[in-house]
């Protein structure tokens, strides 16, 4: 009974600790760090402020580079659901900006790269918040780079591109935003596929 008790109390500690940080990940990927208060972290997880800085004493900053790397995971799935899509490297990337642009018309145009708005915000002021966007980056990067070495791309070309779709992403995603239309990630997409098409023509000594 004493043991059931104790699991159960360990699980809505659990419980209570996750309703925060992807109540942060949302207010951050929607509206910045300076937008995110939490006041207003602890109501949408329908806790109270003393216990958000009960889980997390290191306050906002702490909570938000926690909260970014929780968010760059879903981003995570999103990509990895579209690069296992399809055994082509070119279709893969396509299918990954096709994804993101379905993903962001039916979030009605608010929920865009998790970690974004709270990097360019705090940059040189939170080495914390930058850290855990430029891992999240780094780790897409990384996911990119190694579907296009499986592809038979030289590892040096193919991290260069990865770099370049990540950048052309965030890009199209911003104007998707603006714009209320996702023809912007569509066009990436195609582009894209065309730019890792070369980069496979150029490796073939064929």
């Amino acid at each position: 009974m004493r043991a059931q008790a104790k699991k159960t109390e360990a699980a809505e500690v659990v419980d209570t600790r996750t309703r925060i940080v992807r109540a942060t990940a949302l207010f951050l990927q929607r509206q910045g760090y300076e937008g995110t208060s939490i006041k207003r972290i602890g109501a949408e997880a329908g806790v109270t402020p003393g216990s958000v800085y009960h889980f997390f004493p290191g306050g906002k900053e702490q909570l938000a580079a926690e909260a970014l790397r929780y968010g760059a995971e879903e981003f995570t799935e999103l990509l990895r659901s579209g690069l296992d899509s399809t055994p082509d490297p070119a279709d893969a990337v396509a299918a990954c900006a096709l994804l993101l642009a379905d993903s962001l018309r039916e979030s009605e145009w608010t929920d865009g790269c998790p970690v974004a708005a709270a990097a360019l915000e705090t940059i040189g002021a939170s080495p914390e918040i930058q850290r855990a966007s430029d891992e999240s980056l780094q780790h897409w990067q990384n996911l990119l780079a190694n579907k296009l070495t499986a592809g038979g791309i030289a590892e040096a070309a193919a991290r260069a591109l990865a770099c370049t779709i990540i950048s052309t992403m965030e890009g199209a995603e911003l104007l998707c935003r603006v714009s209320a239309t996702d023809q912007p990630l569509r066009t990436a997409a195609e582009h894209l596929a065309q730019l890792v098409r070369l980069q496979e023509r150029s490796a073939d000594p064929e």
